[in-house]
C-alpha cells in the first residue's frame, strides 16, 4: 500500500519531502502521502508515560492493536530514556527486545491496517543507543534504527548499512541516560543545522544511502522550553535539508510546561496540537503514545489542506 506514489501529489509542495520516499530494508516508502505515525511500544516498566510492560506476549498484542489504530511504524524500546532511572545492561535490554523482534513478523499475520493509506506490513523500529544491542538484533531484523545517542561515531551507521536499515539521527548533547537540563544554545536552530550536516555526512560515508536517513530534532533532549518552541516555529529550516523529519512530540515535558499539566498521560490534547503544527510545517513522521488520536488529527489536517 506504500506504492501509491502519486496519491496526494497535489498537496502543498513545500510540505513534501524532496526525495519522495524513504528506503528501509528494500522498501521504498511513499512520503508524499499523509505523515507516518510511529507508535511507541515500551517493553520496560519505567516509561515516563507509564505505558509499558516487560512482557513479550503483551508487547506483540499491543503492536497488533496499534496497527488497528493506524500505526505505520512500531518503535520498540527495552529501556526508558528517563535520566532519573539507572541504565540497564546490554544483556538485559536484549533479553527484553529480541524475543519481540523474533516474533514480530509472525504476529503481523493477525494484524489489519486501519485504512488503505497505511503502511502494511508496518515498519519495525528499534529504539536503542547501544552497539551491542544493535549487533545482537541484526539477525532478528528491524527496518529503522532509532538512534537516541546522536550518532557519536560511525558504528551505528555501519551496522545499519549491513542490513539495509534506515537510520534515524536524534539531536542531543552528551550521553543518553544522563540529565542535560543545564544545556543552553546561543542559537538552537544553527546548532541543529550544523549538527545534522555533520552527522548525515558521517552516516553517508559509513555506507547509509541518503534516502535512508531521517532527522529528529530531539524535542526535550538537552533543550529548554523556548528551544523546543522555536524548533516548532522554524521547522522549515530542518526540513529544507531534504531529509524526512520525525517529531517525537508525544506527551513531552514542553507540553506539560506550557499547559501546566504534570501527568504525561493527560497531555494528549497538547500532543494533538503539536501534530497539527508539525504536519503543516512539513514533518514526515510523528512518534506517539496515543496512535488513534494521532490518526484522527492527521486525517483532519490533511483534509483541511
Amino acid at each position: 500500500m506504500d506504492s501509491k506514489l502519486t496519491k496526494n501529489a497535489g498537496r502543498d509542495k513545500e510540505n513534501i519531502h524532496p526525495q519522495g520516499f524513504l528506503k528501509a530494508r528494500g522498501r521504498a516508502v511513499n512520503l508524499q502521502r499523509r505523515p507516518l505515525i510511529m507508535g511507541i511500544l515500551n517493553i520496560n516498566d519505567d516509561s515516563f508515560s507509564s505505558d509499558g510492560k516487560i512482557d513479550t506476549d503483551w508487547a506483540l498484542s499491543r503492536a497488533v492493536e496499534m496497527i488497528a489504530e493506524g500505526a505505520d511504524i512500531i518503535d520498540v524500546g527495552g529501556e526508558s530514556a528517563r535520566t532519573n532511572r539507572e541504565a540497564i545492561s546490554e544483556e538485559e535490554e536484549l533479553r527484553r527486545v529480541r524475543p519481540f523482534l523474533e516474533k514480530f513478523r509472525d504476529a503481523m499475520k493477525k494484524a489489519n491496517p486501519r485504512d488503505a493509506d497505511q503502511l502494511f506490513p508496518p515498519l519495525l523500529s528499534l529504539n536503542t543507543w547501544r552497539p551491542g544491542v544493535i549487533e545482537g538484533s541484526l539477525e532478528a531484523g528491524f527496518d529503522i534504527l532509532n538512534d537516541m545517542s546522536g550518532l557519536p561515531d560511525a558504528t551505528h551507521a555501519r551496522l545499519c548499512s549491513r542490513i539495509g536499515a534506515a537510520l534515524l539521527i536524534m539531536h542531543s548533547r552528551g550521553e543518553p541516560k544522563v540529565r542535560h537540563t543545564h544545556v543552553t544554545y546561543p542559537d538552537v536552530m544553527s546548532e541543529l543545522q550544523e549538527f545534522f550536516e555533520q552527522k548525515t555526512a558521517l552516516a553517508i560515508e559509513a555506507g547509509i544511502p541518503r534516502e535512508s536517513l531521517i532527522l529528529d530534532p530531539g524535542i526535550d533532549f538537552a533543550k529548554q522550553v523556548d528551544d523546543n518552541l522555536r524548533i516548532f516555529r522554524e521547522l522549515g529550516r530542518i526540513t529544507a535539508k531534504g531529509f524526512p523529519v520525525l517529531l517525537p512530540v508525544s506527551r513531552k515535558s514542553v507540553i506539560g510546561r506550557v499547559l501546566g499539566i504534570e501527568k504525561p498521560a493527560e497531555r494528549d490534547a497538547g500532543t494533538i496540537a503539536c501534530i497539527a503544527a508539525g504536519t503543516l510545517r512539513g514533518a514526515s513522521i510523528f512518534r506517539v503514545h496515543n496512535v488513534s488520536a494521532a490518526w484522527f488529527a492527521i486525517r483532519a489536517v490533511e483534509a483541511l489542506k
